[in-house]
Order: structure tokens, then sequence, then C-alpha cells
């Protein structure tokens, strides 16, 4: 039986449509894992257009912005400004090329930072040398990223052959793809930004990645909620993080978010504009609550269990994975902090156990 699909897994519409005042959507194709596509926004002013998050790296994504800005009205050339809700390749992957192109500033938050940043990945070796072409280079970057054990002990998943020979067909794994755009503006919580002939308030949210920037427009009650908040899937709460707890800076954000009063869009980087902002954001604190409900009562018959163990008691088999691990040991890591649980560690392998069973 199939499943139906959630929004935020539908195909890019081809449309460019007006979503909220003064603000256009134009949906980008991207072919990522419960995902098909990135909405990039566009707001014009006098100076020519800013863009929301320009989708993934690469010549598919950079086609089709280049159309749907075309059938706009716009040419790249028309960007001004960039801004990127977040450190994933599916939000900033083309801001480096509208910059080679349109000299764009690049808007971001200040703790802004690329998590797979190939400098960190392959250190001694300088990925501005890697052949795109090159299948040993390619090679070496695959062996390297998939050599790396997990904070929890863990060994990386290997992908499928299948999925490896789509992702070198992408680009995936030169290093266009791991480039990190450098930010030329960043803001902090709660700063000003003037754009679009109107005030934009910088709203920090660290959760689903540490920099996470949401942009909320009082005059109008927009609220572009990036990854934080999606209409109906739960955003990755990944435990690979500089924050000792990101799950509790989840929570705060995600509760942060019913403080604002008057919104009456949410405008998300997946998936159709949505009302209720503070309601939706409930319910995620709600979802991820229910899971550490669950690792409490796994943990009461698990001693001792890896985060892989108590990965296979929050997530369904067709889920299993290091995505589902990281999240897992998120939420390990919070009952860890709270006192709930306890961990050792064992020839590098992370164990936790309920602190009323020792």
């Amino acid at each position: 039986m199939t499943r139906p699909k959630k929004q935020e897994q539908e195909d890019a519409s081809e449309e460019v449509t007006e979503v909220a005042t003064g603000v256009l959507r134009a949906q980008l194709p991207i072919n990522l894992p419960g995902l098909g596509h990135v909405n990039c926004y566009i707001l014009e002013d006098e100076r020519g257009i800013t863009v929301i998050d320009p989708g993934l790296p690469g010549d598919d994504s950079w086609d089709a912005l280049t159309l749907r800005l075309k059938s706009a009205g716009y040419k790249p050339e028309n960007i001004h400004t960039v801004i990127v809700t977040h450190s994933h390749f599916d939000h900033f992957g083309g801001a480096e090329r509208i910059r080679e192109v349109s000299r764009a500033d690049i808007l971001t938050h200040e703790n802004f930072r690329n998590a797979f940043n190939s400098r960190e990945l392959l250190e001694n070796e300088d990925s501005s040398d890697l052949d795109p072409n090159s299948e040993e280079a390619q090679q070496r970057v695959i062996e390297r990223i998939f050599s790396e054990r997990l904070p929890w002990g863990s060994q990386r998943t290997m992908p499928p052959k299948k999925e490896i020979e789509r992702f070198k067909q992408m680009g995936r794994f030169n290093s266009s793809w791991f480039k990190t755009p450098t930010p030329t503006v960043e803001v902090r919580d709660d700063e000003t930004i003037f754009l679009a002939r109107r005030e934009w308030i910088a709203v920090h949210t660290p959760g689903h990645t540490n920099d996470h920037l949401c942009l909320w427009d009082p005059e109008n009650g927009i609220m572009f909620s990036g990854d934080h908040v999606l209409p109906t899937i739960t955003p990755h709460i990944g435990g690979i993080s500089p924050e000792k707890d990101p799950l509790a800076k989840f929570f705060e954000s995600l509760h942060k978010m019913t403080n604002y009063e008057g919104v009456s869009i949410a405008l998300p980087a997946h998936g159709q504009p949505f009302v209720d902002l503070g309601a939706r954001a409930l319910e995620i604190v709600e979802h991820h609550e229910e899971r550490l409900d669950t690792i409490r009562k796994t943990a009461q018959n698990l001693p001792d269990g890896t985060v892989t163990e108590f990965m296979k008691a929050l997530f369904r088999e067709r889920s299993w994975g290091d995505m589902a691990e990281s999240e897992t040991y998120a939420h390990l890591e919070h009952l860890r902090e709270l006192g709930e649980l306890r961990k050792t560690e064992s020839e590098g392998i992370s164990r936790y156990s309920a602190e009323n069973t020792l």
C-alpha cells in the first residue's frame, strides 16, 4: 500500500506564485530523503530582488532557479541579497554561484557553519583540487566520509551502490558540493533587517541546526519559518551539534514561536504556507516528548543500550540509518542532561542506562 505523500515530499512546481504580500515562491527540485522540493522565496525592491534559500548546488537546481526567475520577469543578475536560513546543502547550495553572477550579499545568522565542510571532511586534502570528473578523487571523498565513526561510536552507513552512483552524477562528492558560502552579512537574534521596502526581525531558532534563522515581518504578519517549523513533517533534530543539548535548544526555539502575536502566515522551506504557527510548533514539541517517553520505557528493559538499539525502538525499520541514529542520540543526551540516563563508553561505543536501574 502506497502512503500518500506529505507536503514536503511533493515534486517541485514550475509555477511561481505570490504566497503573501510582496512575496513570490519558486519551488526548486531536490531529491533527498523525505523531500521533493525547497521553497525559494523572492522579494522585490528598488535595488532588484532578494532570494531566500536558493536550493542545491549543481546545474539542475541552477537551471530551475533561472527558469523560475525568468517566468517572474527576473534573472540571476537582479539578485542583490541571498538569505540562507541554515547550513544545509539544499538551502545554501546556489548562494556562491549567485554571488559570482551578481555580487550579491549573502546574509546568515552569525553562527552559520557547514557541518559537512570539505575542509573538515578531507583534512589534509585541498578540496579545490578535486576534479569532479575524476573517479579516483570522488572515491577518496566517499571513503573518507564513510570511514569515520559517528560521535556515539557507530560506523557511518555506506549508501547502496546505486545511490552512490546517483550522488556522483549530481556532483555530490566533488568540491563544489561541499563549498560553504562565506556570509557577507551576519545577523544576531532580534536584529532588524531592511529588505524589500520593509523591516524584518531576525529570529535565531537553534535546534534543527545551531545557526537556523527565521525572519519575522510584524507589520504584515509574515514569518519565514525555514526548516524550524514545517507543516506536515517533523524537522530532523541531529545529535551532531556544537550545542551540548541540541534538543533542549530546539524545545526552547519551538516555544519561542508561540510568543509572536499576529502571525497571519508562516512560509516554510518545504511544503505549503500555513497558519497557526504556534500550534504547529507545540505539535512538534509533543512529538519529541513522546519520543522521550519511548526511550524512558525502553531504558527500563535495556541496560547499557547502544544508540543503535534505542533507535530501533524509536523508528520504523525503513527509517533506520545515520539520520535516525543522530536524532536518537540527541534524545538520549537530553535525558542524560536531565539526569535520567547515565552514559558509559566501551571500546568507543556509547551506552545508556536508566539511572534508577543502577
